[in-house]
């Protein structure tokens, strides 16, 4: 398995937003594909919650990107809350290629074709690195979640379900 790339095997969207960022990251490719968190952290051989996954919600008809780690579920009732929204639903397949240009299983997260609001849940805090979507559902990077949430314009809250 080649696990180790260059920027040129994320989605060519996302290798221009590492540009224009000035990042310099490992783009990982998995020939398998890795469509969901758990698929990712068996192939890059970390921890599931380790995994910075970007989901994108409806709140109120607008698009909001969630970040939140792999091991963790999104509370749509926080989110709701957080941003003072009537109602929020799961995103369908349509409204995120829509907005951020790709599709799910390989949302990064930024680089996206347009500026929506971003949460990101604290939890991805609690480690020195999380691997992200580069674009496609084969590509993944690291970088430290501090780094990872200022690129995508996040605002820090708590959206993930509490552990009974």
């Amino acid at each position: 398995m080649n696990s180790s790339a260059a920027p040129s095997e994320a989605h060519p969207r996302f290798a221009e937003a590492l540009r224009e960022l000035g990042l310099d990251v490992e783009v990982r490719r998995f020939p398998e594909g890795t469509h969901t968190a758990a698929e990712a952290a068996a192939a890059i051989g970390c921890e599931l919650s380790e995994i910075a996954k970007s989901l994108v919600f409806e709140a109120d008809g607008l698009p909001v990107l969630v970040l939140v780690d792999g091991a963790s579920r999104v509370d749509v009732e926080l989110v709701r809350a957080e941003l003072g929204a009537e109602k929020v639903r799961r995103a369908g397949a349509d409204l995120v290629r829509e907005t951020t240009g790709y599709a799910i299983g390989g949302v990064p997260p930024f680089g996206h074709r347009t500026r929506t609001r971003v949460l990101a849940d604290r939890g991805l805090l609690e480690h020195e690195v999380v691997w992200a979507a580069a674009g496609t559902p084969h590509t993944v990077f690291p970088l430290a979640p501090e780094a990872l949430i200022t690129h995508a314009g996040g605002t820090v809250v708590d959206v993930r379900e509490k552990s009974a």
